[in-house]
Order: C-alpha cells, then structure tokens, then sequence
C-alpha cells in the first residue's frame, strides 16, 4: 500500500527543549488509516488536525479503542533510534484481538511511522534525556449505536516530543498502594492497553494524588492482597539481593521496558524471578531491612525509583528514598542504548535512514 503525503504549509513554533513536560505538544503532522470493507485502505500522512467524527461513531459509546506508546531517540552522532518497534505493534495487535479490532501489518505500521518521523525529523528533541513519544491507537468509527464490533477503524499516529514523564525525573517517587478499588481481573483487558482499562484506574490515581503521591501500585482484583502494576509502569522488587517482580497472569500488561530489563538483568547475571508477589511480604521485608530497592518499568519514564510505598496509614520508606545502584545502572544502561552511546548487543535498536 503507497502513503499519500500532504504537507503542511503553516509549521508551527517548536516549544523549548528545556521546558517539554510530557505530552503537551505536537508535530506539524499525523499518520492515518482507514478500515472499510473488510480491509485496511488509504495510508496517508496529513497536517495534525482535528479529527471530524460523526456523534454517532461507536468509539464514543462502547470504548472500542487500543493505543501504544514508543519513542524515537535522537542518538549520539545525530541519528535516530526507535527501540524494539516490532514489539509495541505487536501487543497492539494484541489489544486489537480482545477488543476484536482487525489486525495490523507489524511490517507496514513501522514503515508508516518511519515515514512520520522522517517528515517531522526536526521535532525529535536533542536535549539530554528528551525524546519524541509516538502514540499509535485505533478507534471504531462505525456511525451506530448498537452493541457489536464495529466495521470501520482508523489507525492514527502522532508524535509529541517529551521530558521526563514524572516531575521527580529519576528522583524516587512516592507510590500509595490502592485497596479500595479495583483495576483489573484475569479474563478482562488489563493485559491490553485499552483505553477502558486505563479510565478504570482514573479514581485510584486521583485518590493518591489528594494524598500526596505520585502514582497508584494496584493489588489484584479479586483477593486484593497480591501487586500487580503500577498505573503507568511494571514493578520490581529487589530483596535479599534477589529481584522480583509480579508474573504475567492476564490481568498485567506485558510491558516492552519490562521485558527488557528481565533480558539485561540475567544477561549481567542478576537473578530475577517473576512470581506472585503478596504486599504483605513486601512490608515484612521492609521491616526486617531485606527490601534493598523497588522500580518501575515503563515506556515514559524508563526506570522510574520508588522511594516510598504507603497503604492504610503505614508507610516503607526505600534505600532512605534515595535511587539504588540497581535501579541507576538499569536507566544508564538501557538509556545508552537508546540514545547510542552503548553498543546495542541485545539487537533492539530500529535505525530510521533519512536518506532513504
């Protein structure tokens, strides 16, 4: 399928490097593709826009939606990085399935963001620790209000160049363990990245956020006694000089950060085992001092410390809410990736030729 490619004539003022925030701003364009008729048809690259949707569509009434989250790195020398772009299109592929949205061509998304980019290269930021984060996402656009799949979609993507997702940076955060309510379930989408599953988790994040903390760390959803994720990232536990974090049982999402720290963990020969993790063994190795450090994985904030837990008015304190060795060398490692100023041996790396 060819990409038809309009380019926009009224460029708009880039932001300044040093003040991005996170997904506050936007390139000159956007990528989108219609499915009609049984088939995906009409790749385009347009000026970013609103989008001109009928009240009707079925997006708006049943949440028919997935979305992914990746970044394009502006490397040392002057190139461009993505890192592991098969994968986040894979699991969107994934979403698609449960949320029975047609599936993609892997082969043909990547090229079509490699073609945005290319057009928009001059938004990819330079300054240290920014990138350009792409989200890819897909909504029903069926005019209708009957409950079934819907029979059109539009598959979009645009481009925001960011910070740091979090205002500590790699300072540790404050996580508040949520007990009340209730994210997600084996069986349901919290494997996914559905929009649904992630409006679900709205009223724990404000909660915390009345409290004073960052971000949510969720139990399960039926003993509520066993962690999950937190609402932006995966989580780990390093105790007793073991790391740990929570097996995928259906109801986590498979994150790519993850994975790939599990993959740089054994390679360096560190032992990590991924199992059911009660929040009641994390707050006992807290205070018999095993609990050596706790991190998120996670797209936006790569590896995020975590310096303090609380649930029901106790609170652990981590590593004297100071970032660990272990979490340190892990951004340093997997951010020389990214940016290039670390050999790639785990092949993860997509370069995007801008002379081809």
């Amino acid at each position: 399928m060819d990409i038809k490619i309009e380019h926009n004539k009224n460029l708009k003022v880039k932001p300044d490097q040093s003040n991005l925030g996170f997904g506050k701003y936007f390139t000159d364009h956007m990528f989108i593709m219609d499915y009609k008729n049984g088939a995906w048809c009409d790749a385009r690259i347009i000026p970013y826009a609103p989008l001109e949707l009928d009240p009707a569509v079925m997006v708006l009434h049943y949440g028919q939606a997935v979305f992914e989250g990746l970044k394009c790195y502006r490397a040392k020398g002057g190139g461009l990085n993505l890192f592991r772009p098969e994968k986040n299109f894979e699991r969107l592929n994934k979403s698609d399935e449960r949320l029975c949205i047609p599936q993609l061509d892997v082969d043909f998304a990547i090229k079509s963001l490699k073609e945005l980019i290319k057009i928009d290269e001059s938004w990819v930021p330079s300054e240290p620790g920014t990138s350009l984060y792409i989200r890819p996402f897909v909504i029903a656009t069926e005019i209708g209000v009957g409950v079934h799949p819907s029979s059109e979609y539009m598959f979009i993507i645009i481009l925001s160049p960011v910070g740091a997702y979090y205002k500590e940076g790699l300072n540790p955060v404050k996580i508040c363990i949520e007990n009340e309510y209730v994210r997600a379930v084996r069986g349901g989408i919290g494997f996914t990245k559905a929009t649904a599953n992630y409006a679900s988790s709205l009223k724990g994040q404000e909660k915390a956020k009345g409290l004073g903390y960052s971000q949510v760390l969720w139990l399960d959803g039926v003993e509520r006694k066993y962690i999950e994720e937190v609402g932006t990232m995966n989580v780990f536990f390093k105790i007793g000089g073991e790391v740990i974090t929570p097996e995928l049982n259906g109801s986590i999402l498979p994150g790519i950060t993850r994975d790939s720290v599990i993959e740089m963990l054994r390679v360096h020969g560190i032992k990590v085992v991924e199992r059911k993790i009660a929040v009641s063994e994390i707050f006992e190795a807290a205070r018999e001092g095993k609990l050596e450090e706790a991190f998120g994985t996670g797209t936006a904030a790569v590896i995020s410390p975590i310096g303090e837990f609380s649930m029901g008015g106790e609170k652990v304190s981590i590593n004297n809410g100071k970032i660990g060795s272990l979490s340190q060398k892990l951004y340093d490692n997997l951010t020389g990736v990214q940016y290039g100023a670390i050999e790639d041996h785990f092949n993860w790396i997509t370069t995007i030729d801008m002379h081809v």
